[in-house]
């Protein structure tokens, strides 16, 4: 195999796998149009096309998924090797990735100038994300998720207790509508909906009564995909909205929002920080996986 040929295929990998030259660049540390050039070289050099691109996405062939798949295990292993002999090193370095829900953004934001601090040498890259995307095919080192929604195949450990949602509004929504007594009366009131962006399944509004769990309708005339988005409807008087306790105290403590059903609250398992189950962990991961739980 000729060297050009072997130092194209961790791009060919990336590009394939994040569907974008960009992302793709950014991961690599060189610009997109040197991946598209790199790439470009691979297909003329192999007589076949990899990619088929499109102004919006880049997409595999079916000579390229087939490369795809013999490849992947190969170049992953050669990364772990890397990641291995670079762990040697007394200092934790390199960027550190972490796909994490908006709301979890929270437990990392206020001790981070810390972490930055005690390991100067570690970047760290936090990707905002309620679609609960894949770490490993999105090229993460760890990821931190609600405990219900983790995979089998992970590493998980936690990050909070168990967590309620709150129901809230505003004084001015109340004063326009009767506080509902009971879950029930929800459906009389208008409530903002929350879609999750990847499955795009609404979610659903669960409480607890007697020890038993239910579901109820809704009142929902406005549907949100963030959470940053429906406290602020909320705030704004447009409808009910069901949030987490702790994004809501401040509100609540400056009158600025009123929980309602409290007796009914269900608790869930809490946040997690999750990564890819390997026999070592990279430096800049065990350091930050320490450091968030030292706060937990």
């Amino acid at each position: 195999m000729r060297p050009e040929t072997l130092s194209a295929l961790p791009a060919f990998v990336r590009v394939a796998r994040l569907g974008s030259f960009r992302m793709a660049a950014d991961q690599l540390g060189v610009s997109p149009s040197a991946v598209s050039q790199t790439l470009r070289a691979l297909e003329t050099r192999l007589g076949v096309r990899l990619l088929n691109r499109t102004t919006r996405r880049v997409g595999l062939t079916e000579a390229g998924e087939r490369l795809l798949r013999r490849i992947s295990p190969a170049i992953d292993t050669l990364n772990e090797a890397l990641e291995e002999v670079e762990s040697a090193r007394e200092r934790p370095a390199g960027l550190l990735r972490v796909n994490l829900p908006r709301a979890a953004w929270w437990l990392v934001a206020p001790r981070l100038p810390d972490f930055l601090a005690r390991y100067p040498d570690v970047r760290v890259e936090l990707f905002a994300d309620d679609g609960l995307s894949d770490v490993i095919s999105g090229g993460f080192d760890a990821g931190i998720r609600l405990g219900e929604l983790l995979s089998q195949d992970m590493v998980a450990l936690p990050l909070t207790p168990p967590l309620k949602m709150a129901v809230l509004g505003s004084p001015d929504y109340f004063r326009r509508h009767p506080p509902p007594q009971t879950p029930e009366d929800l459906a009389q009131h208008v409530c903002v909906h929350f879609r999750y962006s990847g499955s795009g399944k609404l979610v659903e509004w669960e409480f607890v009564r007697d020890g038993r769990v239910f579901e109820v309708e809704v009142g929902s005339r406005l549907i949100v995909n963030d959470g940053g988005t429906a406290l602020d409807a909320a705030l704004r008087g447009m409808g009910l909205a069901q949030l987490f306790e702790f994004a809501t105290k401040e509100y609540e403590a400056a009158g600025r929002l009123v929980r309602v059903l409290e007796p009914f609250y269900l608790p869930f398992p809490g946040f997690f920080i999750y990564y890819p189950a390997r026999e070592y962990l990279p430096p800049k991961l065990r350091v930050f996986v320490d450091w968030l739980r030292e706060g937990a």
